[in-house]
């Protein structure tokens, strides 16, 4: 029987509070022999602690766990696992070419995103943050270039207007299973054989930093709707409303034929509504979490602080 590792926590975006993991899950209950889980908990440790999932999945199917700051201090083990091919999923840490050797079929990735667009840390909430109407799936060979290697296969999916990351992760990751699944015994046979990605349209997304979830009024609303989408729950979208500190949770751009857009400009037109100029257009806030409260319903919060915010 092959003998597969697996690499990652299937935690494909930031933030995210609990994922299924359903790659090495579906290899575990489709009979597949997984010998070792190899991640790394730095994600975990800023996150309050958190259970690695894959290691809890791992541990109830007494797979070894590993997690090692870097593949490279446990090379001999892995050697030693005797392993022929080896299966990422959100590892996050750079893979070198002497542990790609060690496996005779390679290691297979699962990144999503329509390769070459979005090569790199952060693919989901790049879409987003960009205004892509798609995004999708790749399955790929992986290679010591950052998200170079050739293509097994792809599935593009639509991003709802409304959807936040944690909404698209969730479509990504059926996506994800699916067409994994679909690919990877005619990969292991050798029947299916990887295609050179295409040399047009390489994109790379970048790490998403604390500061970057600071409102900034003079971007355009559709700009700073799409921030608020796609930093949700990290780093969040972080700003003043007159003397109060919030995070704005939920929000989405309107027009005002009649008014011109002043940069954090604070309209509260009833008690239903609360409208922010911006460098272009205006954003309408639908939730909020005023610093140390809980997230509610924008009524909710200009009934308590309404006259608090006023400009």
């Amino acid at each position: 029987m092959t003998r597969i590792v697996f690499f990652g926590n299937e935690r494909l975006v930031s933030g995210l509070e609990k994922t299924s993991a359903p790659i090495l899950s579906g290899l575990i209950e489709r009979g597949y022999d997984v010998v070792a889980v190899i991640s790394h908990n730095s994600s975990t440790l800023s996150r309050n602690n958190r259970t690695l999932e894959v290691a809890e999945i791992a541990k109830a199917h007494d797979i070894p766990v590993y997690l090692p700051n870097k593949p490279t201090e446990i090379i001999e083990q892995i050697r030693a696992m005797n392993a022929d091919i080896a299966v990422l999923a959100a590892y996050g840490k750079i893979i070198s070419q002497q542990i790609i050797d060690i496996f005779p079929l390679g290691i297979i990735n699962v990144h999503p995103s329509m390769l070459p667009k979005y090569r790199g840390p952060t693919p989901i909430e790049s879409a987003i943050l960009n205004g892509d109407d798609t995004t999708g799936v790749s399955i790929m060979k992986l290679t010591s270039g950052m998200d170079e290697g050739p293509i097994y296969g792809q599935k593009s999916l639509q991003i709802g207007d409304d959807e936040d990351k944690f909404d698209l992760y969730a479509h990504i990751s059926k996506t994800s299973e699916t067409l994994f699944f679909g690919l990877f015994q005619s990969i292991l046979e050798g029947s299916l054989q990887p295609q050179p990605q295409s040399k047009k349209g390489i994109t790379y997304c970048r790490l998403i930093d604390k500061k970057d979830g600071i409102i900034d009024w003079n971007k355009s609303a559709i700009d700073i709707v799409n921030e608020v989408r796609a930093y949700k729950n990290w780093p969040q979208s972080k700003t003043k409303l007159g003397n109060i500190d919030v995070i704005v949770t939920d929000a989405h751009s309107v027009v005002i034929s009649n008014k011109n857009p002043s940069p954090g400009a604070i309209d509260t037109p009833d008690d239903d509504n609360l409208i922010v100029g911006t460098g272009n257009g205006f954003v309408s806030i639908d939730s909020i979490k005023p610093l140390g409260k809980k997230e509610m319903p924008i009524k909710a919060f200009l009934s308590g602080y309404s006259s608090k915010i006023r400009n």
